[in-house]
């Protein structure tokens, strides 16, 4: 379907070759998306790995509580998208929003702005609620693979002088490795996936300052009525998905502990 050019209702369909490609690749609104896209993967995405990481090391074991904060921490990611949209909608409200009451409150009131309908505001704030909705999957994601460490192990390391950061990095980090590729790849997967979130909280907007593929995918197809480049929209985000999920694996490929993976 990339390569011809269709309305999606008619039975007429031209062939066009690569013409699609060649707009999508001249087209700016397309890079400002992917530009998007590839923010949510590098600051969101890092944020998640990095508190996800940090709070199954506080939340191991398999106690009442721990398993009560586990459950806790995985509420957001079980629910709905839509709830979650309409959620955080209501706290950046510029009227009547937690998030500027708040401010108001602690006399930072030059602070409370439009959060989603700012330029410079709107893309962060969609990245709170990605990490908000997304991170208890990674908690128990890390959660399993710190349970598969043994005490001993650790035990030992202690023993050895390895304490905070050093045992982190010398032995935890090492014999996570798969479970950080796994991690690692979910993300990629998920921030160059995002469509719903964005689409019910900003629709792009403003000015296309929240626009990510998908969004503009749907855009071109539902409102343009140009199946044929927004096919050749899809396929382009197949291709980053898939170099970016291969450029992971690579990344990954060899064990800091000598095994291969």
């Amino acid at each position: 379907m990339s390569l011809y050019r269709w309305r999606g209702v008619s039975q007429v369909r031209v062939f066009v070759g690569f013409d699609n490609f060649s707009r999508l690749f001249g087209d700016p609104v397309f890079w400002q998306s992917l530009a998007h896209n590839l923010a949510l993967l590098i600051g969101a995405g890092g944020i998640i790995l990095v508190l996800s990481l940090a709070i199954a090391h506080g939340v191991r074991g398999n106690s009442r509580s721990a398993r009560v904060l586990r459950g806790v921490y995985l509420f957001p990611q079980v629910t709905p998208l839509v709830v979650v949209a309409i959620l955080w909608m209501f706290i950046f409200n510029p009227s009547f929003g937690i998030m500027n009451a708040t401010l108001r409150n602690v006399g930072l009131e030059k602070l409370a702005v439009p959060w989603l309908g700012t330029s410079g505001t709107a893309l962060p704030a969609v990245g709170v609620a990605f990490v908000w909705h997304a991170l208890g999957f990674y908690i128990m994601l890390f959660s399993a693979g710190l349970q598969t460490i043994p005490d001993e192990v650790r035990e030992a390391a202690t023993l050895d002088g390895a304490h905070g950061l050093a045992l982190l990095w010398r032995v935890t980090l090492p014999m996570l490795w798969a479970v950080l590729r796994v991690a690692m790849i979910y993300l990629v997967i998920n921030a160059l996936n995002i469509f719903a979130l964005v689409f019910l909280m900003t629709q792009g907007g403003p000015d296309r300052h929240t626009e990510v593929m998908l969004t503009y995918l749907y855009e071109q197809a539902f409102k343009n009525s140009d199946f044929g480049f927004a096919t050749a929209l899809a396929v382009a985000n197949l291709v980053v998905v898939l170099l970016l999920s291969g450029m992971v694996v690579a990344a990954f490929r060899r064990d800091p502990q000598g095994a291969r993976t």
